[in-house]
């Protein structure tokens, strides 16, 4: 059997490395059966920060093709990735094709394989926003409806799905007992609660950030002791007034007392520099992007992170740590719902309020798998394709 795994993004590399752990362990268990796994690196994220580090730390294998496509409008970069993805697919003929998330580079590699008759597993489906004036939620539906397996992170991902029209849910949208029935009956599209592979990566990686990252100690930062900011997102850098309201809120909280700490995005900080405006005088530390083991430190030990990451929202959710969104939605609901997660937009008064007096969530029912969806999800594409189960503890 051949996987093809398309990934161009951080959060992608970080999806993908629990995946290729597991492809790795059935290999070892199933030598007469192997996985031949195959990587396709867009090139969405270039910038060594963005990109080559984090497959350095997470100790991913180099890239079978690199594709280079860089920068661009949506429309250049999802046309050049299915050009480039086409090459690959006709060359290597995998049995499937597994996309992560909600990038250009998933809905680039779900059509491709699609349009070539190859199956398409999406890792991470039926999530939605509900705002279409996001590129990933466009992004996400159109994956979605071309796909064959939907793994989903939870229930909630489930019902999105079942209201769009899914009909196949294997065990009612809950996770799958396991080992799973063996008897399954399968039909594609097929849509499945694996649970989400984030926090199967922070279960991995977690324990080594905590070991050997000393990033607290180089920053001088106590744990409790700041305000973690991420902001990264298009509408939110691209919008001149939009973002000089975040700017001055998260001053207004660093006047407040809370130490706030900045890792700057390349594409926050050009716009930054663009719009002439000097943080110098913001009493914020502002920091170059850093790797994901040390931000897995960084969020675990703040006080409360303000972001627009919909990665970091779970994250700080899986570390009990307070969340303010500095949008108006979230794909990621269970986190507002347990009150962990705070929506604000960006209102000045609104960020300023929820900052300084954030507070801990309830301790509800956890909605986001036992942290094995890796051998999940590499397991039931083996067992699903070939009809065949193949399950290990």
């Amino acid at each position: 059997m051949k996987i093809v795994n398309i990934v161009g993004a951080r959060p992608q590399f970080i999806k993908l490395a629990p995946v290729l752990k597991a492809i790795q362990r059935y290999n070892e268990e199933h030598k007469d059966l192997p996985i031949h796994e195959v990587l396709v690196h867009t090139g969405q994220h270039y910038d060594y920060k963005m990109s080559q580090m984090f497959f350095d730390e997470l100790g991913l294998k180099s890239p079978d093709y690199y594709l280079g496509v860089g920068s661009g409008t949506h429309a250049y970069q999802t046309g050049e990735m299915l050009k480039r993805i086409e090459k690959v697919l006709l060359k290597e003929k995998p049995d499937v094709v597994m996309v992560y998330g909600d990038t250009n580079s998933t809905l680039a590699g779900a059509l491709a394989a699609a349009k070539l008759h190859i199956l398409v597993a999406h890792v991470e489906a039926g999530l939605r926003s509900f705002n279409k004036k996001m590129p990933e939620e466009i992004n996400r539906v159109l994956t979605d409806h071309v796909s064959t397996l939907l793994f989903c992170p939870t229930k909630t991902a489930v019902e999105n799905l079942r209201c769009e029209g899914f009909t196949n849910i294997l065990n009612d949208g809950e996770l799958i007992p396991y080992p799973p029935d063996s008897n399954l009956l399968i039909q594609f599209p097929t849509v499945i609660n694996t649970g989400d592979v984030m926090y199967n990566s922070l279960l991995i990686y977690g324990e080594l950030a905590e070991k050997h990252c000393n990033i607290l100690q180089k920053l001088k930062l106590e744990p409790k002791g700041y305000a973690l900011v991420i902001v990264h997102r298009i509408e939110n850098t691209d919008n001149k007034e939009r973002l000089q309201s975040i700017l001055q809120a998260l001053h207004r909280v660093a006047q407040e007392g809370l130490l706030v700490v900045f890792p700057v995005h390349p594409r926050t900080r050009k716009v930054i520099q663009d719009l002439s405006i000097d943080l110098s005088s913001f009493g914020f530390k502002l920091i170059e992007p850093v790797s994901y083991l040390d931000m897995l430190v960084l969020e675990k030990n703040a006080r409360v992170i303000l972001t627009d990451s919909g990665g970091v929202q779970k994250e700080a959710f899986f570390f009990r740590v307070p969340c303010v969104t500095l949008r108006e939605e979230t794909k990621w609901v269970e986190t507002v719902e347990a009150g962990w997660n705070r929506l604000v937009g960006y209102d000045p008064e609104k960020i300023v309020k929820a900052a300084m007096e954030a507070r801990p969530g309830v301790e509800s029912a956890w909605p986001y798998g036992d942290g094995r969806t890796a051998v999940w999800i590499v397991n039931l594409v083996r067992s699903l394709v070939y009809r065949e189960v193949y399950f290990t503890d």
